[in-house]
């Protein structure tokens, strides 16, 4: 994946879910939906769910699908924070554009994410704990789609 699309990437998943930006309208019964558009790129996230979820993350580049992950996670433990998983997402790195950093803490949360592969094919897992015990975890996997 080129640095531009890489760039356009970030910028999207810090607009929309981690920067709590605005949903759109459902696109199905009950689904958040997020949109963000720049120039020929328009990137979607569209997911079922809070407590335990289910989503896709898409990008198009001129009309056309380019790249896809899809993600299911789950709330195990009390004491959860969205706040704080979007804080741990806006850090989504240049080198594995997909979620969170590989560590990320705050406070009694850490934030761990561990991804095997590049953006052409990929599959990943994250988690938070809470005081060293996990309370949350996302597995997740994607790449380029013709």
């Amino acid at each position: 994946m080129d640095k531009q699309i890489v760039e356009f990437l970030i910028r999207a998943k810090r607009a929309t879910y981690a920067g709590k930006g605005a949903e759109t309208a459902s696109s199905r019964e009950k689904s958040h939906d997020l949109i963000y558009r720049d120039g020929d790129y328009m990137y979607y996230d569209t997911y079922l769910g809070t407590g335990k979820f289910a989503g896709e993350e898409a990008l198009w580049i001129r009309g056309i699908p380019y790249w896809s992950m899809n993600y299911v996670g789950r709330v195990t433990g009390e004491n959860f924070s969205g706040d704080f998983l979007k804080e741990a997402l806006l850090l989504v790195p240049e080198d594995k554009p997909f979620r969170g950093p590989e560590r990320y803490a705050n406070g009694d949360y850490e934030y761990r994410c561990e991804i095997r592969g590049d953006a052409e094919w990929f599959q990943g897992r994250e988690i938070i704990t809470y005081k060293g015990t996990e309370i949350y975890e996302c597995v997740f996997h994607g790449g380029l789609v013709e």
